[in-house]
């Protein structure tokens, strides 16, 4: 079973080698990535958790898991495999529970969990996976990929509508620092964006101070699992298709998009053990991320790009042991401020998708059905609208694009 897994890197780099490939580009990639993973998706877990009358402990505690369990797999899949690998949780996944909540115990969607991740990680020991992620065509992916980003583009237009004294300062930087290489260099357009934002946020009186909670460590709470029929037949397929299908094969496309060569089956085998990490503390399932992924990949030496995975890994540890105090500093800020320096981030990664979905002429009728399925942001069945516009891609493709499948 274990001749399906990738072998990693024979020699991993040394900590020496780490050292001389970091660069400012990189770190910067990985705070970017970190912010996002911080804030918006940050915000699912709390409203999902609260609607699902979870206590502040439980919802700390499943902060605590996503965060520490995902960025030590981070460290050591992005260190042994020398590729920017950047794990979180599944966000559509997360979503799918809170319906659940309603009626079912937490310790039955625990349950659930510990069943998902043993189904992934089947599925990935078995090599099935790798089998399902190459005989889908990428350019149907990719218009997936780029249904799923558009909105960070979006939400540029929507925060300079909404509070145009933060989000103007900011995007005038971007382009000014992007228009000269020298100059963009010596500052990576992100960052500038994001100092100036920081000025303009502050000048502006917008901090929220009484969000700002006092320093506090982490307190994760054990959860015991119940076994419920009713759960595994509404949650477990649900989720493991949102990690094996949408979010993974998001994060493995952006990757290929990149030029890198994501292990598939070593990928699924650590969203599989990450998953039962995770459920202890009552945190819904691993993932490979595609924004995160996307944003460490956006810039700077290919080969170079794992040193962002590295550090964003690391922050991950520190915000999942300081998870109270770090929620409340990021959600302390106005929401154009993260809107538009999570959309300025993704622009190069948003152009890349579109251009591998339409650039080469093949599947780009099943790639724009992908695209607007995606989009319309309609799920079926507890399943997420990113799955079914693969599907719906797929099956137009199929049906009318047959000379691209017989040509492959």
């Amino acid at each position: 079973m274990l001749k399906h897994l990738e072998p990693p890197a024979l020699h991993p780099r040394s900590v020496r080698q780490i050292l001389s490939d970091f660069g400012g580009t990189y770190a910067a990639n990985a705070l970017i990535g970190f912010i996002f993973a911080a804030t918006g998706p940050v915000a699912v877990i709390l409203t999902v958790g609260t609607r699902g009358g979870l206590s502040p402990q439980e919802l700390a505690s499943w902060v605590f898991g996503v965060f520490f369990v995902n960025g030590l797999i981070s460290l050591l899949m992005s260190w042994r495999y020398t590729t920017p690998l950047a794990f979180g949780w599944t966000i559509p996944g997360t979503v799918l529970v809170g319906p659940a909540l309603q009626h079912l115990t937490f310790p039955e969607v625990i349950g659930a969990f510990y069943v998902t991740s043993a189904l992934v990680l089947v599925l990935g020991l078995s090599g099935w996976v790798k089998r399902l992620m190459s005989a889908l065509p990428m350019p149907i992916v990719m218009g997936m990929v780029a249904g799923v980003f558009l909105r960070f583009g979006l939400d540029i237009v929507r925060a300079l509508q909404s509070d145009v004294a933060i989000a103007a300062p900011m995007v005038v930087v971007f382009v000014l620092l992007s228009a000269n290489a020298d100059w963009a260099k010596r500052m990576p357009p992100v960052i500038g964006a994001l100092l100036v934002g920081a000025v303009s946020v502050a000048l502006s009186g917008r901090m929220d101070a009484a969000a700002m909670g006092q320093l506090s460590l982490a307190q994760p709470v054990i959860q015991a699992p119940a076994w419920s029929w009713a759960a595994m037949l509404e949650l477990v397929l649900p989720l493991a298709i949102t990690v094996l299908v949408v979010q993974n094969g998001q994060g493995v496309a952006v990757l290929k998009n990149a030029g890198h060569a994501p292990p598939v089956n070593m990928i699924a085998v650590a969203c599989g053990l990450g998953a039962a990490l995770s459920a202890v503390f009552g945190a819904v399932s691993s993932c490979l991320t595609g924004p995160t992924n996307g944003l460490l990949t956006s810039s700077g030496e290919k080969q170079r790009h794992y040193i962002g995975a590295l550090i964003f890994g690391l922050l991950a540890l520190l915000f999942g042991l300081m998870a109270p105090t770090f929620t409340s500093l990021m959600l302390a800020a106005p929401k154009e401020f993260i809107m538009v320096l999570g959309g300025l981030a993704m622009l190069r990664v948003l152009q890349g998708a579109f251009v591998a979905s339409f650039g080469a002429g093949r599947y780009s009728l099943g790639a724009l059905v992908s695209l607007l399925v995606t989009v319309a942001d309609i799920g079926l069945f507890n399943i997420g609208a990113a799955f079914w516009g693969l599907v719906a891609g797929f099956a137009v493709s199929w049906w009318m694009e047959r000379g691209d499948f017989q040509n492959r």
